[in-house]
C-alpha cells in the first residue's frame, strides 16, 4: 500500500511540475524582453520608443542597448539638425534588434544666434525640450566649450529624464550674442 501511494504521489508531483515547467516557458517568451541597438548618424539623436525618450543612440561612440518588451514597437530618431526618423520594429524576446540609420539633414536657422546653456546636477542623458521640441540631451549643453545655439527670443525649456520625470519647467530668453545658463537641481 505505501508503495502504491508513494508511486501516486510521485506522478502526481512529476505531472504538476512538468505543467509548471510548461507554463514558465510559454509565460516567458510570450512576456519577455528583447534588446534594441540603435546605430544613427548623428550618433547622439534622441531614441523614442513608443513615443518615450530612452536616451541617446550612442555614448561616446559605442551604440547604446535598450531593453524593450517583446512585440512591435515605434521607434523614432530625433535630432533638431534633422529630419525625424520613423520605423516599426519586431521585439523578439531575448534577442538584440538593431536599427542603422542616417538621418537627414533638416533646413537650419539663420543667424543672429544666443546659446543656452545647461548646468545639471541632473542626469546627462535627460532630455532637453524647448517649446515642446527635442534638442537633445542635457550632457550636450553642459560646459563651457557647449550650447545650444538659438535664434533671440523667449522659450519654454523642459528637461525630462528617461523615466519621464519632469525635472525642470521654465521660460528662457536667448539674447543675441549673449550665453544664457540655466541650472538644473538633481532630483528638480
Amino acid at each position: 500500500m505505501k508503495t502504491v501511494v508513494h508511486n501516486i504521489l510521485l506522478a502526481f508531483f512529476s505531472s504538476t511540475m512538468a505543467i509548471l515547467l510548461v507554463a514558465v516557458a510559454a509565460f516567458g517568451q510570450g512576456n519577455g524582453s528583447g534588446y534594441l541597438k540603435v546605430k544613427a548618424n548623428p550618433s547622439h539623436a534622441g531614441v523614442f520608443i513608443d513615443g518615450k525618450y530612452v536616451g541617446p543612440a550612442s555614448n561616446f561612440g559605442s551604440a547604446r542597448k535598450y531593453a524593450v518588451p517583446a512585440g512591435e514597437h515605434e521607434v523614432i530618431l530625433r535630432d533638431p539638425r534633422c529630419q525625424d526618423y520613423t520605423t516599426k520594429v519586431t521585439i523578439v524576446a531575448g534577442k538584440t534588434a538593431t536599427i542603422s540609420q542616417a538621418l537627414q539633414p533638416a533646413t537650419l536657422a539663420s543667424p543672429p544666434f544666443g546659446t543656452l546653456r545647461i548646468e545639471a546636477g541632473s542626469g546627462k542623458f535627460d532630455a532637453v525640450y524647448l517649446n515642446d521640441k527635442f534638442m537633445g540631451h542635457v550632457d550636450e549643453f553642459n560646459n563651457f566649450a557647449q550650447g545650444l545655439s538659438l535664434n533671440p527670443g523667449e522659450y519654454t525649456l523642459k528637461v525630462v529624464t528617461p523615466d519621464g520625470k519632469q525635472e525642470l519647467e521654465q521660460k528662457v530668453k536667448i539674447e543675441e550674442n549673449k550665453t544664457t545658463k540655466v541650472q538644473v537641481k538633481a532630483g528638480g
